[in-house]
C-alpha cells in the first residue's frame, strides 16, 4: 500500500520559513518523480514544485521561484519543500504527489499518488 505522509506545516508570520517533509512508503521511491501542490480554500489545486526521480532536475511555479526549494533524499524515501519568505497568499493545504513519469510534470492529474496534505497558514 502506497503512503505519502506530509508533515512540517503550521502557523507562521509573514517572512518566516517552514520545511515540509513527505515520507513515502510502499513504492520504489527512487523511481518516482515527486511534486508539491497546494490548494487554498475555494481555489483549485495548483502546482508548486517538482523534482525528477534522481533529483537532477527541479522546476518551480513562477509565484514561488526564488523562495521555495524542493529536494529529495532517496535513501530516506523523503522529499522536502523548504519555504522561505512566506507570504499570506502562500496559505494553503500542501500536498506531495508521486508520478511514474520520468520528466517534470506540473499537472496534478499526471501524478499517481498523493498524500493527505499539511496545512500552512501565514499571518500578516
Amino acid at each position: 500500500q502506497v503512503q505519502l505522509v506530509e508533515s512540517g506545516g503550521g502557523l507562521v508570520q509573514a517572512g518566516g520559513s517552514l520545511r515540509l517533509s513527505c515520507a513515502a512508503s510502499g513504492l520504489p521511491f527512487s523511481s518516482f518523480g515527486m511534486g508539491w501542490f497546494r490548494q487554498a480554500p475555494g481555489k483549485e489545486r495548483e502546482f508548486v514544485a517538482a523534482i525528477t526521480w534522481s533529483g537532477g532536475r527541479t522546476y518551480y511555479a513562477e509565484s514561488v521561484k526564488g523562495r521555495f526549494t524542493i529536494a529529495r533524499d532517496n535513501a530516506k524515501n523523503t522529499v522536502y519543500l523548504q519555504i522561505n519568505s512566506l507570504k499570506p497568499e502562500d496559505t494553503a493545504f500542501y500536498y506531495c504527489q508521486a508520478t511514474k513519469t520520468l520528466v517534470i510534470v506540473t499537472t496534478s492529474a499526471a501524478y499517481n499518488y498523493w498524500g493527505q496534505g499539511t496545512q500552512v497558514t501565514v499571518s500578516s
